[in-house]
């Protein structure tokens, strides 16, 4: 079955360029689009897209507020979010991380980066490869009062799993991971897991959250 995208922006040009773009992949397709949050959560409720992505700045509602009422909802299959900004450092889009959103787009990333972005999200994984995620996260924790609100949640994990977490949070991949500590993908993929379980996280864009916050891992 195609990957189903709806697409959440208040420029028209903005939604029929990348519903375009996406459209015309073998296993792509857009099912709807919406010029304000508000629109998109009512439409997202009822055609239940596999990834929706979602503008963080819209009128009526924004990108932020929206996406938190879809991703309360839950359901099976889940929606996945992935947030679309202009600014590579923006207040919103951290949060939106915070709760469970699956990774963030710039506007202007190269086209192959979207469908890639889309076919990523769409099979349960949070985009956090690009250097830019990783920049916005230390920026946004550098310019917080650190918490320790879940540091005790961290008290629940095994060393090996803190160790993961931490890695997760340095932005590597599964395959870097266990090339890392010497053992195999499956192993890794065995403490991702357990970690997300323990902490009752979505993905792996909600652990980065919470190893910063934590202060398991800090900025820099």
């Amino acid at each position: 079955m195609p990957i189903t995208v709806f697409i959440a922006d208040d420029q028209a040009m903005v939604r029929q360029g990348f519903g375009a773009l996406l459209a015309a992949q073998p296993d792509i397709s857009v099912i709807g689009d919406a010029p304000d949050g508000r629109v998109a959560v009512a439409e997202v409720a009822r055609l239940r897209p596999d990834v929706v992505l979602m503008d963080v700045r819209m009128p009526e509602m924004n990108g932020l507020d929206a996406a938190r009422q879809i991703l309360a909802t839950g359901g099976e299959p889940p929606v996945r979010v992935l947030m679309l900004t202009t600014f590579d450092i923006d207040d919103y889009v951290y949060e939106a991380l915070r709760i469970g959103a699956s990774g963030f787009m710039l506007k202007d990333a190269p086209a192959e980066e979207l469908i890639r972005a889309v076919r990523v999200v769409a099979e349960g994984h949070a985009l956090l490869a690009p250097t830019v995620t990783r920049r916005l996260i230390e920026e946004v924790t550098s310019r917080r009062t650190p918490t320790r609100v879940r540091s005790s949640a961290l008290d629940m994990l095994t060393p090996r799993e803190r160790e993961v977490l931490e890695l997760i949070a340095r932005g590597l991949s599964n395959i870097e991971i266990a090339e890392h500590l010497f053992v195999a993908e499956q192993t890794v993929k065995t403490h991702v897991g357990k970690v997300l379980s323990k902490l009752d996280l979505r993905d792996r864009a909600q652990a980065v959250v919470v190893a910063y916050e934590s202060g398991l891992v800090t900025p820099g």
